[in-house]
């Protein structure tokens, strides 16, 4: 998740992901590479992963999760590119917004359909679906916050060198060890949970030092 300069940025862009990212990408500065370009790549290997993880059977498992972390690099490439180049735009950080949320979201319910034949049944499907459409929620409640409410009003600290944003790391990690079926259990709990939280603390009289967001 990337922020031009000029808005309140959710997340920092000093992380290990963005110093990996920014030395990835300068060979690319001053060639027809632009942002847009690697925000596409991030969109469609975040859609491989969501399908290669609704398969359900290894090794399309590890595949996912291999295509997920890829994607997850390519979302931090895309802005750093974007700075490195003087190219950031409002239409440039718009789409790369929509690929953030139909990226991670699909990416989730594609483990939920993945799961189907676990423990969890048929279950997993719309425990993917709530988890995924909450962590697009969440991105667009940030971005509605900070629109509206003003600057910095929904910043999320880094720490140690990772972002809030970085938690999607557990994604590929945790198919990988096998550990899918708490993965999708967790994530059902705890997006719902955090974009229930963004929502009541910036719609409550008094949040955010007594401004509201409104409609």
């Amino acid at each position: 998740m990337e922020f031009t300069p000029g808005r309140a940025r959710a997340i920092s862009h000093n992380t290990w992901i963005h110093h990996i990212a920014r030395s990835l990408v300068r060979p690319l500065a001053g060639t027809p590479v632009t942002p847009s370009h690697l925000t596409t790549l991030r969109l469609a290997t975040g859609v491989a992963a969501a399908g290669a993880f609704a398969v359900g059977e290894s090794p399309w498992q590890h595949v996912g999760g291999g295509l997920f972390l890829v994607s997850m690099v390519l979302d931090r490439a895309d802005g750093e590119l974007a700075r490195l180049t003087g190219a950031t735009s409002a239409r440039g950080h718009a789409y790369d917004l929509i690929a953030d949320a139909v990226s991670n979201a699909l990416v989730l319910a594609g483990i939920g359909v993945g799961l189907r034949e676990s423990a969890l049944g048929l279950w997993a499907i719309p425990m993917g679906l709530l988890a995924g459409v909450s962590v697009a929620a969440i991105l667009g409640l940030v971005m509605a916050v900070e629109d509206r409410v003003g600057q910095g009003a929904a910043e999320l600290k880094s720490f140690a060198g990772f972002d809030v944003d970085d938690a999607t790391l557990a994604i590929p990690i945790a198919v990988w060890l096998g550990w899918s079926v708490p993965l999708i259990l967790s994530a059902a709990v705890v997006a719902p949970a955090v974009a229930a939280y963004f929502f009541w603390r910036f719609r409550a009289p008094g949040g955010n030092g007594g401004r509201r967001m409104t409609p």
